[in-house]
């Protein structure tokens, strides 16, 4: 008997290759597979995996025998339903191509860009017997023909090769050769170099509604909002791991679910498009046709007619969404959030200035902001008191209830009723009196204004028997200028509405608004963050409408790896020491100067000498005086600026830091500036350590200079 023949008497029949493992000489051990699916892109294919999670969810219910039916598996967090049967991936919120599904166990290399593509499952079973069997008899160099007429080669387990026909069959019955170069094949997905996702949270703690701005694309790359609210989606989900973890670890937060609201392709539905199209020029086509498609949207916006088509697709979109979402997750119990890129923050901004708050809920917000700004008004007078070394009375007026307003009100005979001495005495008073002096030199002060203006939407904008009407007048309703239009409203109230790189500080003033009341709040969303890049030439403030009066930076937003950018370190630093030298130059010219100019009298010397030792002392005392002193009035000040309720008393700008390559040119990446927000982390890590805290969640570490 040959050595073949004992070794195929020794070796048990074979077996289907989902048996297991068959030991004869040499183990074969079943495949595993990973599901796939088909991404189409500017008409290239491309398979993208399954997170684990997806897979093993999909393995399962194919492993049930239920795959027959129409079995309905939800993966991606929910955002798409893989309908078994059909083998197809449909996406549930949106509109979307459908996608191919596949079962992947066997892949080859592509010609295009050496990514590896699965073969079909029928082919995958053939490739997976022969594989069997080569391995249990030891037999190989097997070849197989795939359905394409292309070769396969099974040389040994770790040499697998794929040929492309270079003649097909005709009437001279030529077949295909293995000419040609040859391709690897691969077994099994842990072979291939591909990245798998392990996938998302089950449980989802907030849902947040995303409305684009103007055009289909949102980035510098031409993508649709579905594309780029996934990239921020995955931000989110990296920077909960970084950030969050300890509140992971213990199961307290799941994740925050952003879904995109798309307005632009119901507008250009209506036929607006073929009428402009008449009207175009033909020359510098392209050039047109992006104006028509992007820059117009800001024209529509402004006319009744599309205005109210805007508008109205937004909510219902929005309302749609949302009940969908509570359909598919029916124990979401978190709140729902908005955000606004460019043009949308405005829609957004107008439909949440245009919501009607329920009456009980009017009386009780009332209640609540007046309890509020009590307590703030208390922490205000305790600051005040820490800032004249006169802490250890803080109780006495505490006792008292005395807030500023009411301290501002207080003479010598009341500090005395409530015992205070009159070393503290004298100096509240000279506080208050050098505080009114100051008042009186500016104008329009929002404390002073604040009981003698209309709220917003009211008839009246000021009381026509007040003596301050050139104040009051200055306060305009945030409504006035908007479009006539009837603005829909929303199922749900907004906790927080976030405005990305927006335009509403300049198409409020446009509109006539001056100033924004500092008692004005959004009728149902207590929460308003307005987040911008330094070099975005569409974004604009938002505070200084609120507080006029002032001049103070926005707040800078920490850098997510918890510091402040090396080289904007390195600017201030250099600024610094510019204006040191600055100083001290300055105080050595002075000084030599005086001395020149007195150095020919004689008859004076002694006395000149008295003069410039003087001089030299206030010199060189300026300079340390100067920055020794205004910096602490500076910090003191910060944290008592009011920028109103229109984010619940908190500040409302935040300012991105530039990166280092971008601060060489600003004009450069302006571009970049505006579309720069969907791969931000640092405007993601805000927008979800805002989220967080309102369930009362913080970050891991404070990150230094957040709020």
């Amino acid at each position: 008997m040959s050595a073949r023949e004992q070794q195929q008497a020794q070796t048990p029949p074979a077996a289907p290759p989902e048996a297991g493992e068959l030991d004869a000489g040499n183990r074969y051990e079943a495949v595993v597979p990973h599901w796939f699916y088909c991404k189409v892109t500017d008409s290239r294919e491309r398979w993208v995996p399954f997170s684990t999670q997806d897979s093993e969810r999909l393995e399962e219910a194919h492993g049930s025998g239920r795959d027959k039916e129409d079995l309905v598996v939800p993966t991606s967090g929910g955002r798409y339903d893989v309908h078994l049967k059909k083998r197809q991936r449909v996406a549930v919120y949106w509109e979307e191509e459908i996608s191919e599904v596949r079962r992947c166990t066997w892949f080859y290399k592509g010609d295009k860009d050496n990514k590896y593509i699965p073969y079909s499952e029928t082919f995958s079973k053939e490739l997976e017997e022969a594989y069997m069997i080569a391995v249990t008899l030891d037999e190989w160099k097997k070849k197989l023909e795939s359905p394409s007429r292309e070769i396969i080669i099974l040389h040994n387990p770790k040499l697998m090769v794929h040929y492309h026909p270079v003649a097909t069959s005709d009437d001279w019955g030529s077949t295909p050769t293995e000419q040609g170069r040859p391709r690897t094949v691969k077994r099994g997905v842990e072979n291939i170099a591909v990245e798998i996702p392990n996938g998302e949270p089950l449980q989802i703690d907030h849902l947040v509604f995303v409305v684009h701005g103007i055009g289909p694309a949102c980035d510098i790359r031409f993508r649709s909002i579905v594309q780029c609210v996934n990239d921020f989606r995955n931000v989110s989900l990296s920077m909960l791991q970084a950030h969050f973890k300890k509140a992971q670890e213990q199961q307290q937060i799941g994740r925050v679910e952003f879904l995109p609201v798309n307005w632009h392709s119901s507008l250009h539905s209506t036929g607006v498009d073929v009428d402009l199209e008449r009207i175009t020029l033909p020359s510098i086509n392209r050039l047109r046709h992006f104006i028509n498609d992007t820059i117009l949207d800001v024209f529509f916006y402004n006319s009744s007619t599309y205005c109210q088509t805007i508008v109205d697709t937004v909510a219902s979109e929005m309302n749609r969404l949302y009940q969908l979402f509570l359909q598919r997750n029916p124990l979401f119990k978190g709140g729902v959030s908005i955000a606004g890129h460019s043009l949308g923050s405005l829609i957004l901004f107008d439909l949440l200035t245009n919501q009607k708050a329920a009456p009980e809920e009017d009386e009780h917000n009332e209640e609540g902001s007046r309890t509020t700004s009590s307590n703030r008004g208390i922490e205000e007078v305790r600051e005040i008191l820490k800032k004249l070394e006169l802490s250890e009375y803080c109780e006495v007026f505490e006792k008292e209830k005395m807030d500023r307003q009411a301290l501002f009100l207080c003479t010598e005979k009341n500090l005395k009723e409530m015992g205070i001495p009159l070393g503290p005495r004298m100096k509240i008073l000279h506080y208050i009196s050098s505080k009114e002096e100051m008042q009186d030199q500016s104008t329009a002060a929002p404390g002073h204004s604040r009981e003698h203006v209309a709220e917003p939407g009211s008839p009246s904008q000021h009381d026509p028997d007040s003596t301050d009407n050139a104040r009051n007048c200055q306060y305009r309703d945030v409504g006035l200028g908007q479009v006539s239009a009837n603005y829909p409203q929303l199922n749900y109230k907004p906790t927080i509405f976030f405005a990305f790189g927006s335009p509403i500080g300049m198409f409020l003033t446009v509109r006539g608004v001056k100033r924004i009341n500092p008692n004005y709040s959004l009728p149902t969303c207590k929460g308003f963050f307005n987040i911008f890049h330094p070099f975005d030439p569409v974004a604009y403030r938002i505070e200084p409408m609120i507080v006029p009066d002032l001049e103070f930076e926005p707040m800078l937003l920490p850098h997510h790896k918890g510091r402040k950018r090396m080289h904007l370190e390195l600017k201030e630093g250099l600024t610094r020491m510019s204006v040191d030298l600055k100083n001290n130059l300055l105080g050595s010219l002075r000084v030599a100067w005086q001395s020149f100019t007195r150095a020919p009298l004689p008859a004076v010397e002694a006395a000149s000498t008295d003069a410039e030792a003087e001089a030299e002392a206030s010199v060189e005392k300026q300079p340390d005086t100067k920055p020794d002193e205004t910096p602490p009035a500076v910090k003191e000040e910060a944290p008592l600026i009011n920028v109103g309720r229109l984010n619940g008393g908190n500040r409302i700008d935040y300012v991105l830091q530039e990166k280092p390559i971008e601060s060489f040119n600003e004009y450069l990446f302006a571009l970049q500036g505006h579309l720069c927000y969907w791969e931000s982390e640092d405007t993601v890590l805000l927008v979800l350590k805002e989220i967080y805290q309102t369930q009362g969640i913080t970050l891991d570490q404070p990150l230094p200079g957040s709020q």
